[in-house]
């Protein structure tokens, strides 16, 4: 049997087991299982990837079975591998079997674990068929099934009315973008007359010149389909307008998080930009849409992180930025700095998660950093992890020397998009460094509150009453943990289950960058790519001719952003509340992230609702109740009341009315 069949189709049996098999299975063996099966294709999927390091591997289709036939249509389930994919395939597999250990520790008292670990590999199966997909039907199966599974996890304590309108929401605005999708990939079945990627990639230059009609105008017809696909990659890795699902999706378990916004879900988007990049090439005005898009959401977003207190908040909007840096990458012809941002990315975001998750842990469930505080020698270990991942996604390094994953990755899309030298990606490069210096801000500004000053443990509410609640549990079920009578409470190192994950990652947060920027990044590229996406060596030839100036402004601004962060929360702890004060409108702006929720709700809510209360109180209750089962059916009632007096039985009655009905005739036909 293929790898590539056991590497997909492992997660889908393990979490049919457990997902069927449930309680009577039992949580050890659900575990053990799913666990095994993520492994299993981690282990087989780094081979694949080396193989397309060194040049070894060509790209190889594996047929599933025939799928559909009907009419002009025709399309076999195949899954597809080539050098991007086998990117992905490293990146969703060993951040999902490192998920899987770690929920081993942190999920260890949850009464359904048999459920969770199902939906993290049915999670980690459709994402699977994402990224092997060769045609754009098999894709849409994978990007619905991660859609689904996404409801199913961040819902995943249904107990909770916010986990529920979370799961909801996210389901919601996914659909938006995804009408989007399914309508780019109708026209792109009735422009190519297939579904076929491969066809369609080596079809799309002939669409210069040719427009198609939409909306009853004519326009460019790449134009058309490239941003109709696009809207799909703004709902799936949330981007400006279609961003608001994300941070609600925090109500999911911790490992939910880093699952689905480190390194699957939000980067399908940016994969399928990527993996259509010769479609997009041919329209000019797409990819400067997607550059727009992708920019401004790298800024917009840094500055909501800013404000955040929520520790998994700010580093969900530090996701969303980061996306936004990949498409812009993408807009500029950077495909590869984008799937290279994309892979170091995984890394250290899912680093941040799994360590905001420790903490969380360490912290009895609290996740506001408010009440966080010195924790660094209690949990050293996670504030270890936690620092590694800060490093690389600030961007720490030198050129020529060492640096952290970010460094190379986030660098290299910054000097891309300078060198692009046009208007757009100028604009992109002013939004990326302004929002590197935001990452950075925001970034020490976690590790500040919640590491280092004075532990302000005792004022959290949640806490205390966790603590101190005689049965020792919380409001979840989880155990309360060790305390005492006078100190309160005591943080804890997270058990060893959960900080192996956490040593991993951070090793790929640490070396990532370093090890494997010559594949991704240098002129010798385009052997490893092999045609998998667009290689512009033209764009990889300017960023190495940008000026010093350039090349040096992401570590000045990383700098800058650590030493007002270090001043503002270390040395004078009493600024940001002076700042906020001062600033107020900008303050509560930001905390409430632009408005847009209340906007949407504005716009689209209430009048959605105030619809409905009129079709409902004037349509049904006024018009159809009234002249319906309040009308109509009230005279059929009243007849069939006086009918069923006629109905005596006997037969004289019935001889009675046939003759007053045949004298009745006879004198109608006389008096006509």
């Amino acid at each position: 049997m293929s790898s590539i069949l056991i590497i997909v189709f492992a997660p889908l049996v393990a979490a049919i087991i457990a997902g069927l098999g449930n309680k009577r299975l039992g949580a050890m063996p659900a575990k053990l299982i799913t666990t095994g099966a993520l492994f299993a294709s981690c282990v087989l999927s780094w081979p694949i990837f080396i193989a397309f390091l060194g040049g070894h591997a060509e790209t190889s289709v594996t047929p599933v079975l025939n799928w559909v036939t009907s009419g002009d249509l025709k399309f076999a389930w195949a899954l597809q591998v080539d050098a991007l994919t086998a990117v992905m395939l490293v990146v969703v597999t060993s951040v999902s079997a490192l998920v899987h250990l770690y929920s081993w520790g942190y999920m260890s008292e949850e009464p359904d674990c048999p459920r969770f670990f199902a939906y993290l590999s049915l999670f980690t199966f459709a994402m699977l068929m994402l990224v092997t997909a060769n045609n754009l039907v098999q894709m849409f199966f994978g990007w619905e099934g991660v859609g689904l599974a996404s409801y199913l996890l961040i819902g995943f304590w249904f107990r909770k009315p916010s986990a529920n309108a979370a799961a909801m929401k996210a389901f919601v605005v996914n659909r938006v973008g995804d009408l989007g999708f399914m309508l780019g990939i109708f026209g792109t079945f009735l422009v190519f007359g297939t579904v076929s990627i491969p066809q369609i990639l080596h079809d799309a230059p002939g669409l210069a010149g040719s427009t198609i009609g939409f909306l009853g105008y004519r326009f460019d017809t790449a134009t058309v389909l490239c941003i109709l696909l696009f809207i799909g990659a703004m709902g799936k890795s949330a981007q400006l307008g279609l961003h608001t699902w994300l941070p609600d999706a925090m109500e999911g378990p911790t490992p939910v998080s880093a699952l689905i916004h480190a390194a699957t879900m939000v980067t399908a988007g940016v994969f399928m930009v990527c993996r259509l990049s010769p479609l997009f090439e041919q329209s000019p005005a797409a990819l400067t849409f997607v550059t727009v898009i992708g920019a401004s959401t790298c800024f917009f977003a840094a500055t909501i992180g800013t404000t955040q207190t929520d520790i998994k908040r700010v580093i969900a909007y530090s996701t969303c930025s980061q996306l936004g840096y990949m498409f812009f990458a993408a807009g500029v012809g950077a495909y590869g700095a984008a799937m290279f941002h994309l892979f170091t990315h995984a890394f250290f975001k899912a680093l941040l998660f799994l360590g905001a998750g420790s903490v969380i842990h360490a912290m009895h469930h609290e996740q506001d950093m408010r009440y966080y505080g010195g924790l660094w020698k209690k949990i050293p270990l996670t504030f270890a992890a936690m620092m590694a991942g800060t490093l690389a996604i600030t961007g720490v390094g030198i050129d020529d020397v060492f640096g952290f994953a970010g460094f190379y990755s986030k660098d290299a899309i910054l000097e891309a998009a300078f060198a692009r030298g046009t208007q757009v990606g100028t604009f992109a490069f002013a939004m990326g460094i302004f929002a590197a210096l935001l990452t950075s801000f925001y970034s020490w500004r976690l590790i500040y509150l919640t590491f280092f000053g004075t532990p302000r443990w005792d004022q959290s509410e949640h806490i205390q009453h966790a603590v101190h609640d005689a049965h020792g549990h919380d409001d979840h079920g989880h155990h309360a943990h060790a305390h005492d009578g006078t100190a309160g409470y005591h943080p804890h190192e997270s058990p060893l289950n959960m900080l192996v994950p956490l040593g991993v990652l951070s090793m790929g947060a640490v070396f990532a960058g370093f090890v494997f920027a010559p594949a991704f990044l240098s002129e010798g590229s385009g052997t490893f790519w092999k045609g998998a996406l667009v290689f512009n060596e033209s764009v990889l030839h300017a960023m190495h001719g940008v000026p010093e100036m350039v090349k040096w402004a992401p570590f000045g601004v990383m700098v800058a952003g650590l030493l007002i962060a270090t001043y503002a929360y270390l040395i004078n702890p009493a600024l940001p509340g002076a700042f906020t004060a001062r600033f107020g409108f900008l303050y509560r702006f930001l905390l409430n992230k632009w408005y847009f929720d209340e906007a949407y709700d504005a716009l689209f809510v209430r009048p959605a609702m105030a619809l409905g209360r009129l079709f409902w109180k004037v349509g049904d209750v006024g018009v159809i109740d009234r002249f319906g089962p309040n009308g109509a059916a009230w005279v059929v009632s009243l007849a069939s009341r006086g009918a069923v007096r006629l109905q005596s039985g006997y037969l004289y009655s019935y001889a009675l009315v046939m003759l007053v009905g045949l004298v009745g005739a006879i004198s109608w036909v006389i008096a006509r």
